[in-house]
């Protein structure tokens, strides 16, 4: 810059110990950056050295320059500092030139830096002992971020968000410390919602005496979903899709129709559902609610091997199964006997990679099998089928296409506020026992305390969270025996334990009153939850005959994943499940599941395979699967081969069968043909 002063736009003066610097703009642009020091005269305070800064160096101007600069300059802001020894030196200096400056605040840290940066009451971010400007804050916030492990864009946006909402710094980046401050860690409330519905009475139904007692006694009037159902045709044996929130009713609906079917010699009644520790619970449930009324057993894979030995029993009135273990008695063509009622119970599973495709079979096969039934056997008229689901994002198309009614109800009887707050693998238990400890200390308006679920994703992590609570708390998981669990379930129902921990993969049968849900990963197994399993697991939270509402946390590892093969981060994850829209529940077929399941169709169909195919809910490319399956050996024309039997009988995929025969063929032991199956599993 040379040494002749030009007219600028604004002069910018800020204390800096003893000396003052000063930066001048010219149409946005810094023109000028330098000190100058001031000293006492008769006449005042006067320019003692005016120092201009070029790439580092201090190049000494004549002091009267700076007095020409400042005359030159459109504006004159003043950074607002403490006076020295009770005066305003540098105001008076100017007043003595009779020069205007007006008094800002500005960010001292710009201001150090050569730049002037004005603050405001609703600009400035209060960080420790100071105030400075947005830029300056969001610069140190993501240092932080950086030092923490990096987030995703998505997690420093709502970062941001806090930091402009608050203007404090220090309570951001505490929340990265995995403190606690409900005000910033909450994401949002999803409030409570009630559909108005008029609610049948129990007295009115057309049902079996026997079952029509025991209801009147239970209620004087149906839920809101139960009378929707009703409304719908579910006593005149109407086909429905219940879709509605965790906790509003939806079993019980297909209790009604299948037990009063059972009652009236219309059928047995079939109850499944995806896992077997939730078979495990129904069955238990409906021997001691209805073993009474008829006799009830379970089905959940080859043979039922329990605590007491008993086996499956094809004839029994009420069948509890998993999806597998009644696909497998159709696979091995086991007769069910009259089947009046099908209920599948959380129906989403449909669009899940593993299980999807084999349910859209099974509910093929079992369809054939009742209507096959119906054509031998006179005075049997076929199923009534009941699909209940809490989550379903296209439920007219899915309703549609299972040709079933749509029974929809929108209702959360107790608003669920969700936070987010971030902490690593070590700290989260630290976290999660200060939050059981708050939710036990407390009592809601109904004379509950507060309790928790916590879902992690394996069992070992289930019993090193339940160790590390102060309060009593629990692990709840499948590897637990029948007594274990319902041991547990008492103990939580008696208020003796403050919380749960269970594994996602158990999400869907856990029943219990919990005001609280902590989610301690964001994973199952070694998958991101989907957003259908993420809003039934937080469902949990709040019931209304117990909380006035439902707490959520989600802690959040920042830039963590389970498994290489995850490819997003927990951290980008939290923020697609909180925002994102409920996934279409829809079967994709990929050749291995076509041939999978055009192999067990006509292990049970033969030659009506070709149209078990064509009723499901997925696209199957038949004619490629059928010449798959002739390549491979697995079927003679459309005869399934012995080959063939054994590999649809163990629900082995082409590429587990073909794994296990050459296996086989170079002697190896079982026990190292199943190592390198789990290998290969790891590995895909």
């Amino acid at each position: 810059m040379s040494k002749q002063v030009t007219r600028v736009d604004t002069l910018f003066l800020h204390q800096t110990g003893d000396d003052y610097l000063v930066v001048a703009r010219r149409d946005g642009k810094r023109v000028l950056r330098g000190k100058l020091e001031l000293k006492e005269t008769n006449a005042g305070p006067r320019p003692l050295r005016f120092l201009v800064t070029r790439k580092g160096e201090d190049s000494p101007r004549d002091p009267s320059q700076f007095v020409e600069l400042a005359r030159s300059a459109a504006r004159i802001r003043i950074s607002q500092q403490t006076p020295k020894d009770g005066r305003d030196e540098l105001k008076e200096m100017l007043d003595g030139y009779q020069l205007e400056a007006l008094t800002v605040r500005t960010c001292r840290r710009c201001a150090v830096n050569g730049r002037y940066s004005p603050i405001t009451d609703d600009t400035a971010i209060k960080a420790e002992h100071e105030h400075i400007c947005r830029d300056c804050a969001v610069q140190e916030l993501e240092g932080e971020l950086s030092f923490a492990g990096g987030l995703t864009q998505a997690a420093q946006e709502r970062l941001e968000e806090l930091l402009y909402e608050t203007g404090d710094l220090t309570r951001i980046t505490n929340l990265l410390q995995g403190e606690l401050d409900p005000d910033l860690t909450k994401f949002d409330t999803i409030s409570a919602t009630t559909e108005d519905v008029e609610l049948v009475e129990t007295s009115t139904l057309d049902l079996h005496p026997n079952l029509k007692s025991m209801l009147t006694e239970r209620f004087d009037t149906l839920l809101p979903v139960q009378s929707l159902a009703i409304d719908n045709g579910l006593l005149d044996g109407d086909d429905q899709l219940v879709v509605s929130a965790t906790a509003t009713g939806k079993t019980l609906v297909g209790e009604l129709a299948g037990i009063n079917r059972m009652l009236n010699d219309d059928g047995k009644m079939l109850f499944l559902v995806p896992l077997v520790a939730l078979a495990n619970q129904k069955h238990e449930d409906f021997k001691e609610r209805y073993g009474h009324l008829g006799k009830v057993t379970i089905r959940v894979g080859a043979s039922r091997i329990n605590d007491d030995g008993n086996r499956f029993d094809p004839n029994a009135d009420v069948i509890v199964g998993t999806y597998e273990g009644i696909d497998h008695a159709l696979r091995t063509g086991k007769d069910l006997g009259d089947i009046g009622t099908v209920v599948i119970d959380e129906v989403h599973t449909l669009k899940e990679e593993e299980r999807g495709h084999r349910l859209d079979g099974m509910i093929a096969r079992l369809k054939h099998y009742c209507e096959a039934r119906a054509k031998r056997r006179e005075g049997y008229g076929g199923a009534q089928w009941i699909y209940l689901s809490a989550t379903v994002g296209n439920p007219k198309w899915l309703a549609q296409n299972l040709r079933a009614n749509l029974v929809e109800y929108e209702d959360r009887p107790v608003p669920i506020e969700r936070h987010v707050t971030f902490a690593d693998g070590q700290e989260k238990p630290r976290i999660e026992n200060r939050l059981v400890r708050q939710a036990f200390d407390s009592k809601s308006s109904k004379g509950y305390r507060g309790q928790t679920i916590i879902f992690t994703n394996s069992r070992r992590r289930c019993h090193e969270i339940a160790r590390k609570m102060d309060y009593n708390a629990a692990a709840y998981h499948a590897g637990l025996d029948y007594g274990q669990r319902k041991r547990v379930e008492r103990q939580f129902a008696n208020q003796d334990l403050a919380a749960v921990v269970t594994t996602a993969a158990l999400a869907a049968g856990v029943d219990f009153p919990a005001s609280q849900v902590i989610f301690d990963t964001l994973a199952m197994g070694i998958e991101w939850l989907s957003v259908q399993e993420f809003s039934q697991m937080l469902g949990r939270a709040g019931r209304p005959d117990y909380h006035d509402k439902g707490v959520v946390y989600l802690l959040v590892e920042p830039d963590a994943s389970y498994h290489n093969t995850m490819e997003m981060t927990e951290d980008e994850v939290a923020f697609k499940l909180l925002k994102g829209e409920m996934e279409e529940v829809r079967t994709v077929y990929d050749q291995s599941s076509a041939v999978e399941e055009t192999l067990a169709n006509i292990v049970v169909a033969g030659k009506k395979a070709k149209a078990l195919n064509s009723r499901m809910l997925g696209e199957v490319p038949t004619t490629h699967a059928v010449g798959k399956l002739l390549e491979w050996g697995f079927i003679d024309g459309l005869d399934p081969t012995p080959l063939g039997l054994a590999v649809t009988r163990q629900f082995l995929s082409p590429r587990e069968a073909f794994a296990i025969l050459d296996g086989i063929r170079k002697g190896s032991s079982p026990y190292e043909i199943v190592a390198d199956l789990e290998l290969d599993e790891e590995g895909r």
